[in-house]
């Protein structure tokens, strides 16, 4: 049993894509539209009082990271939230915009992500060693971290439910779910087709830019319209379009690319942040050349020419 880490954005942005087809859930509605309160009114939100642009945000912005909103409130230097730039202006990575789709989906519509994940995701393409929540029963099988120094880190039994990153899997299970989300399965043609066409150009010179000294003139994304999907990242390499998606934390390093033309896709787990170093030639030996953009994505480990 592994940490899923953000792999976990993808599935669920895929399984809100159920719910678009279902008409639950409008893609350009704003959030706010499908609450009974104003979001500064529910607890953890107080902080957006008097900043109105949480009247804006859809979940299309949630899962195009283009809500304003930082990675992680505690980043934040007071550690609590704000808007950076008005929503669909930019991209940047937002975790805390996945956790307000959630609460949508759990205060508007009245689900349970926990269960709505296991039904339609898990269940669905018979991934039994995955959940969004610990289980004891992983206990015996699990992987331990390592950070980039080698030191050890005990798996984090998470026991919330977070649309952000809350996932743990197996390889195995990985590799049965990007198969199905591949061919999509549970979605309309549509649907799929939406999940990872170019919805915003990416211009930044890493995921992860510093929000306050936000940079979108880097160049090295254009030439291969590296763009955000719906919760995953999508470019135009050799073989036609393809889309990715990380997981990261300091002892995480995850991957997934997926070629669409080839109908192939290659899942990477690593309970190390130090697998991340020979990925760029594992992914080469297996799919050939990709052009994913390393550059963008582990800025820190690889030259970014």
């Amino acid at each position: 049993i592994m940490y899923g880490a953000s792999l976990t954005k993808a599935a669920f942005a895929y399984m809100v894509l159920q719910l678009v087809d279902e008409g639950l859930v409008d893609l350009d509605r704003p959030i706010a539209d499908y609450l009974d309160r104003p979001i500064p009114d529910y607890e953890g939100w107080a902080v957006l009082e008097g900043d109105e642009d949480w009247r804006r945000v859809t979940p299309r912005h949630v899962l195009t990271h283009t809500t304003g909103l930082h990675n992680l409130r505690f980043l934040e230097p007071n550690r609590d939230l704000k808007f950076h730039f008005t929503p669909g202006d930019a991209y940047a990575y937002s975790g805390e915009g996945f956790w307000l789709l959630q609460l949508m989906l759990e205060e508007g519509l009245g689900l349970d992500v926990k269960e709505e994940m296991q039904r339609r995701m898990f269940d669905r393409f018979d991934m039994p060693n995955t959940s969004m929540q610990w289980r004891e029963d992983f206990a015996d099988n699990l992987a331990d971290g390592y950070a980039m120094d080698g030191s050890f880190e005990p798996h984090d039994e998470r026991s919330n439910v977070a649309a952000s990153g809350s996932m743990d899997t197996t390889i195995a299970d990985q590799a049965k779910m990007w198969r199905g989300m591949l061919a999509g399965e549970g979605l309309s043609a549509a649907s799929r087709a939406e999940w990872v066409r170019p919805q915003f150009p990416i211009r930044t010179a890493q995921k992860f830019p510093t929000i306050e000294n936000y940079d979108t003139s880097d160049p090295r994304g254009e030439p291969i319209n590296l763009s955000a999907g719906l919760g995953v990242e999508t470019w135009d390499g050799p073989q036609g379009r393809a889309f990715a998606k990380g997981g990261h934390n300091p002892w995480t390093g995850n991957i997934v690319i997926c070629q669409e033309v080839e109908e192939r896709c290659l899942v990477l787990l690593g309970n190390s942040v130090r697998a991340e170093i020979i990925y760029p030639e594992i992914v080469e030996f297996v799919l050939g050349e990709t052009d994913y953009p390393w550059w963008w994505t582990y800025p820190a480990l690889h030259d970014p020419e």
